[in-house]
């Protein structure tokens, strides 16, 4: 089998995505014999062209199931976790901007009753 491009992996259906990684995963298992029996030099190269199919196979499934459900929850008030954005840990656990601006009743009446001075500076 030719080595696979993942343009062209990408107009096919789930389906058909699935029917060629099977194909692919018989023949790495054909030739994982082959190399077993010392098949030719040929083949065994084959095998990290086939390995490296699959991977591009998988990847391309996944990207396109992961893109339809970030389509169905587009609308959606919450997401799933894995469809969030990931960021650091720190960066998840912090404030909103929301919750870091609010201020307490007494901090709202000293701004009020106590604004910030405006001093003229002269100039030179």
């Amino acid at each position: 089998m030719v080595k696979v491009k993942a343009h062209e992996l990408r107009n096919k259906t789930k389906s058909e995505l699935l029917k060629q990684l099977d194909d692919l995963k018989l023949e790495l298992s054909q030739l994982r014999i082959a190399k077993v029996t010392g098949g030719a030099a040929s083949k065994l190269a084959k095998i990290g062209v086939v390995r490296k199919s699959i991977a591009r196979v998988l990847t391309v499934y996944n990207q396109t199931t992961k893109d339809k459900l970030r389509e169905k929850y587009s609308d959606a008030k919450k997401l799933p976790l894995d469809l969030r954005k990931k960021q650091t840990r720190a960066i998840r656990r912090r404030l909103t901007t929301e919750q870091a601006n609010k201020k307490t009743v007494k901090q709202a009446k000293k701004e009020a009753y106590f604004p910030m001075r405006k001093f003229a500076v002269k100039a030179l």
